[in-house]
């Protein structure tokens, strides 16, 4: 008889138990947000439609602190719902965050994902900050992405990434309700060059190879070899006092495409040249409401599971 419970319990109750156990786990989505000042956002709140300008109840961002190389605090974050304030002006000390008025591409990007993936949770990342190069040669005091830039306390733009990604993903609920949340990458969104293509032709020049380097290690920290990258095509005013803006702009161009057309999981958003601006280097609100809309399209195709 007690031989016959024990089959019982570990055919049926067992089995059972464990299904239950397998249950309680979120799957959501994520994706990366990074890059320079266009990926921060210059949007206005008060310019934002009623469709957007609310809180996204059940999309998670964590934002990470943008700070200079060498500096302290840069990635700090802390996981929150998503809602207007995250563009340029942000600041987080890890406990709390600190939304300014201006957006960028997260909240019309996240609507257009609501819409090819329905019933689905998102989540996002974002480490960006203004002005910042890959090429070390070019950043200036804004920062710099290029891995081995050591700078002065060997802490570069990489670096803080690095922290965001490791404290993000070191929360296992990240919504606070009691459940366990898988987080699975599914993109790379990825908003920068303007900088690499200010300074002279030979930055310019290198910048496949430093894109192409920087995106294989942002893979890596993710761990998926192939993630989807979708690249916002960098675009010039022509508002500058000589007329054009990036001098070399047309080599970080060229550069884009080629990353686009050779990588094998990464595409480009081009619809940048239709934008207008708010000044020099910055669109205008209606500009990153449409460019968020681009790279939820742009990333849900090179998607290998979308529903």
């Amino acid at each position: 008889m007690r031989l016959k419970k024990l089959l019982f319990f570990v055919l049926i109750i067992l089995p059972a138990m464990v299904l239950s156990q397998q249950k309680e786990v979120n799957t959501i989505r994520l994706f990366y947000l990074g890059g320079q000042s266009n990926m921060d956002g210059f949007g206005y709140n008060t310019d934002l439609p009623e469709s957007l300008n609310k809180t996204f109840d059940d999309v998670l961002i964590f934002h990470g602190n943008p700070v200079g190389d060498d500096q302290e605090n840069g990635g700090l974050g802390k996981w929150d719902v998503l809602k207007p304030g995250h563009g340029t002006g942000f600041s987080s000390n890890g406990n709390n965050n600190n939304l300014s008025n201006r957006f960028g591409i997260e909240l019309s990007f996240v609507k257009r994902l609501q819409e090819l993936y329905p019933n689905e949770k998102i989540a996002l990342i974002k480490y960006s900050r203004g002005g910042t190069s890959i090429d070390s040669l070019a950043a200036g005091k804004f920062g710099s992405w290029e891995p081995d830039y050591q700078g002065t306390t060997r802490i570069n733009q990489y670096d803080h990434f690095l922290t965001t990604i490791r404290k993000a993903l070191s929360v296992e609920d990240i919504d606070n309700d009691g459940t366990k949340d898988n987080l699975v990458p599914s993109g790379i969104l990825w908003m920068q060059g303007e900088s690499d293509g200010a300074h002279t032709e030979e930055i310019a020049l290198r910048y496949y190879s430093n894109l192409k380097r920087l995106m294989d290690l942002i893979r890596a920290a993710f761990h998926v070899d192939d993630l989807p990258v979708v690249l916002g095509k960098i675009s010039d005013s022509w508002n500058d006092k000589d007329g054009k803006v990036w001098n070399y702009g047309e080599l970080v161009q060229y550069a884009q495409e080629k990353f686009a057309r050779t990588d094998g999981h990464a595409t480009i958003v081009r619809n940048t040249r239709y934008y207008k601006y708010s000044d020099p280097w910055h669109y205008d609100s209606k500009g990153y409401i449409d460019l968020g809309k681009r790279f939820a399209d742009a990333v849900y195709k090179l998607s290998s599971d979308k529903k």
